[in-house]
């Protein structure tokens, strides 16, 4: 009996399985680094001291160990990758837990989804929990594969990975109290509720606060962070890919407020997981930054487990899990070795065993694109246009007003005033549904970029320069039966399939990585700037973030929440 054993060994009645000597432990519960042997038995810690008989002794040679890293808030489908092949990025350094937002593939498939996910992740060596998606679909101003509401979520509260409801976008709809909003709200009550609501403030953000959600990763200043500490939300600071929020709210950071704060990377696609990392990555940022190495370290674990109400994660104590990452620099923590259950699971770098990938069912097609129905001719109603102005690092776009760029009767792309056209085709319905607009900031000078990650209904995007590599793109995605495409005129310059929902590869995260190297580069050589051109496209059709957004129904103002006409 696995709880018996670790009390007989806690006693010192039997030998524990593994000791760990020579090391200095990080006690995240006192904020003490001092030295110490740590006992483990099974899974568990079950004790620190000296005294412990093990079968088995591991000497550390006098490094750190710490309680390993938790990300509060991710969405694997962002990796572009499976569970098993993002687990196998992020153990390598020292994240042994997520909490997950299934909500991209849910957008896609519904339950099918989430089940796919859950399903994907079962005995892996990645704890993944998960929180059921509060906005499928986001708001009314889109099409999306599926529609979950709160008689359906409910049949996910008995499952034990699944630990509330996840963030609740519709944060109009909360602050107006729309009832099915409220209805999901309580049939999770005495759950963790996760927010989002960027920008929101004052009364909006008391109302939000008082229908019991319970944190927010939005914030993007130190203003807006302060003020959702004060009304009581737990804040999650994300470092994205294309949203960088860490740096610029570190300074709200106190011995007195952090341990009500988070770390979460949201969204990370594969070269940044690879290169940089994923929650450690964070930590050495906010180090480096000025914050003291156990406050960093505990917003990347204890605070974390305490907030999802995991307490047998997120430290070394006696009865605590034994996930633990072993690092020799305090100041620049990286893991040279990573227990997951009292295993060791990676060591410099690399996973040191197999994961385990089960059998999964197929997933249905997710492409159903009317292509009758398929154009992206824009008629010139007016002089003045409503432009997305998308900012480099950041989800939230301008709201700008810009003269039309008209040939002929017809709105056109002007790359000399880097105005692109942009196209929001709806493919899980045959609706024939096409968004079009213009966006800023993208700085295609030709061509075109089309993908099926488009947050977080998922419909086909495409943004170029004109309307025949436009077309070549998007059919191209869907050929493919879904993925990521840079097209120049009729020829493809880089694709990456993503046959699983149109968001996920089969493909080994290595090879994800090349594919996405490969667009990246041909949406350079096409002359975009940006650090990551497919991850900010992903974004601009996203209508629960300010400003300006294009859905497959048109145009949405975020601020005022509706949707608006193309032209002024």
């Amino acid at each position: 009996m696995p709880l018996l054993n670790r009390i007989q060994a806690a006693r010192g009645d039997k030998p524990c399985d593994l000791v760990l000597t020579n090391l200095k432990l990080v006690n995240l519960h006192t904020g003490e680094i001092y030295p110490t042997e740590i006992a483990i038995e099974g899974s568990h810690v079950v004790g620190t001291g000296v005294g412990y008989e093990g079968v088995n002794r591991l000497d550390l040679g006098g490094r750190y160990v710490a309680p390993a890293l938790i990300d509060a808030h991710v969405h694997i489908e962002s990796s572009l990758c499976t569970p098993p092949e993002f687990a196998r990025a992020v153990l390598a350094h020292g994240v042994t837990t997520v909490i997950t937002d299934p909500h991209e593939i849910a957008n896609v498939l519904g339950l099918e989804g989430i089940r796919f996910m859950i399903d994907a992740a079962k005995f892996g060596a990645l704890n993944m929990y998960l929180m059921a998606s509060s906005c499928v679909p986001a708001t009314h101003m889109e099409t999306a594969g599926a529609s979950l509401d709160a008689e359906t979520l409910s049949g996910l509260l008995s499952n034990r990975w699944v630990l509330g409801l996840a963030e609740m976008m519709n944060y109009p709809g909360v602050v107006y109290a729309d009832p099915q909003v409220l209805e999901k709200l309580q049939t999770f009550k005495g759950r963790v509720l996760d927010g989002h609501c960027p920008g929101l403030t004052g009364k909006p953000l008391n109302a939000y606060a008082a229908a019991g959600i319970q944190s927010d990763h939005e914030s993007t200043t130190v203003e807006e962070a302060r003020e959702k500490l004060r009304a009581g939300l737990h804040l999650f600071i994300r470092e994205a890919t294309n949203a960088h929020n860490l740096e610029p709210l570190l300074p709200v950071i106190t011995p007195q407020n952090s341990r009500c704060i988070s770390f979460c990377t949201d969204d990370r696609q594969p070269a940044d997981l690879l290169d940089q990392g994923s929650i450690d990555y964070m930590v050495r940022v906010a180090i480096a930054g000025g914050i003291d190495p156990i406050e960093a370290l505990r917003m990347g674990s204890l605070n974390t487990a305490q907030y999802f109400r995991l307490h047998d994660m997120g430290a070394i104590a006696p009865g605590y899990w034994a996930d633990m990452i072993v690092f020799s620099d305090l100041h620049s923590p990286h893991a040279e070795m990573v227990f997951r259950g009292g295993k060791v699971v990676a060591e410099n770098g690399r996973i040191t065993e197999e994961v385990y990938r089960p059998s999964l069912a197929p997933m249905r097609n997710s492409m159903n694109v009317r292509w009758d129905k398929v154009h992206f001719r824009i008629p010139a109603a007016g002089s003045r246009i409503r432009v997305i102005g998308s900012i480099p690092d950041q989800l939230v776009t301008q709201h700008l007003i810009e003269d039309a760029p008209i040939v002929d009767g017809y709105v056109e792309a002007d790359v000399s005033r880097d105005l692109l056209k942009m196209a929001v085709i709806e493919r899980h319905r045959s609706s024939g549904n096409v968004g079009l607009g213009l966006i800023k900031g993208i700085g295609l000078q030709r061509g075109a970029m089309a993908g099926t990650v488009a947050h977080d209904h998922h419909n086909l995007v495409v943004i170029g320069a004109d309307d025949a590599s436009m077309l070549n793109a998007a059919r191209a995605v869907s050929d493919m039966g879904g993925g990521l495409v840079v097209m120049d005129g009729d020829t493809m310059m880089a694709s990456l399939p993503l046959p699983i929902a149109g968001l996920m590869s089969d493909q080994p995260i290595e090879t994800v990585r090349r594919c996405m190297d490969d667009l990246i580069r041909a949406a350079h050589e096409l002359g975009s700037p940006l650090h990551d051109p497919f991850m900010a496209m992903s974004f601009m059709a996203l209508e629960v973030i300010p400003s300006l957004k294009l859905t497959d129904i048109g145009l949405v103002d975020v601020d005022q929440f509706k949707q608006v006409e193309l032209f002024v």
